[in-house]
């Protein structure tokens, strides 16, 4: 693990790169749990050696903020992006009571909003591997009581199944056809047995006709979780059709003259807008190859 790490895009301080929110401050947790900090395991793993209390580690961090000045903000953003933004949405809520009613406490979720589909063999891999991480981290304690009353665990860390329940107005950013999703979700290594997917998998603009169909259908299953949170005037989201995984974390994605951007909205404005109560934003771009200004990372 990288000992420095540079605080760009919605963490940057130059007003020009991150207009709406370059003078706050900012605190980046690094990511080490390995279960968007819901583990809660009182045994050391006897042969890894590796503590599993991800949940602990919030509960620490947030305690440690707030000591520290945090709970004297005016604003309060929770935002990640991945497992990151799995995180923002899954402790959305507890992060918004720590505060009292004269903070302004929203959440942005960026790259998080994993699907539960099956992959082209049709297999639930993402299902299974989510399952893992339940097993692993005791996760099943510290994911939303409103879903794991109704069902399984590990179906509770695809927000498709939770969100919708989510409070605290959240803010939803994911490239359609999110790369990361496309390489394990849809995907993984062990469906593709006979390499047909090797290059489409890495670079979208390599994939056959028939390949492209898959990936239309993808996306179709991403739109309709999404649309099935049900509508909330709180909640903004920006889909764009790139084929990427996260996007509020790099600059040349998240606010320059070039970047991807919906309505003639970069995500950063979009987002800045929906903080501050500007205007609502709620867009899904069009089906890839319509968008021309994405940033697609291989």
């Amino acid at each position: 693990m990288v000992k420095q790490l540079a605080f760009s895009a919605i963490l940057g301080n130059e007003q020009r790169f991150n207009p709406d929110f370059y003078n706050w401050n900012r605190v980046r947790v690094r990511y080490c749990d390995g279960s968007s900090f819901t583990g809660d395991i009182e045994a050391v793993n006897p042969k890894t050696k590796l503590y599993h209390r991800g949940a602990r580690i919030f509960v620490a961090i947030m305690e440690d903020l707030l000591a520290k000045g945090m709970k004297s903000a005016k604003n309060a953003i929770l935002t990640g992006c991945s497992a990151g933004g799995l995180a923002s949405m899954l402790h959305c809520d507890n992060f918004k009571s720590l505060f009292t009613t004269h903070t302004k406490v929203k959440c942005l979720s960026d790259a998080g909003f994993f699907i539960n589909a099956k992959d082209i063999s049709g297999a639930p891999h993402i299902e299974r591997y989510f399952q893992d991480i339940v097993t692993t981290h005791g996760s099943w304690k510290n994911l939303p009581k409103l879903c794991t009353s109704r069902l399984k665990p590990n179906l509770c860390f695809f927000p498709q199944n939770f969100a919708g329940g989510i409070r605290t107005p959240l803010f939803i950013i994911n490239a359609a056809y999110d790369s990361w999703q496309v390489r394990n979700t849809l995907v993984p290594v062990d469906a593709d047995l006979h390499g047909a997917w090797r290059i489409c998998r890495g670079d979208i603009t390599k994939c056959s006709p028939a390949q492209l169909r898959t990936l239309q259908g993808f996306r179709s299953e991403f739109i309709n979780a999404v649309n099935g949170l049900g509508h909330s005037t709180s909640r903004g989201y920006f889909i764009n059709s790139c084929f990427t995984h996260c996007q509020s974390v790099f600059q040349d994605s998240w606010f320059t003259n070039n970047s991807p951007s919906l309505d003639g909205k970069t995500i950063a404005k979009a987002a800045g807008d929906w903080f501050y109560d500007t205007s609502s934003f709620q867009k899904i771009d069009c089906p890839y190859p319509c968008d021309k200004n994405c940033h697609n990372r291989i």
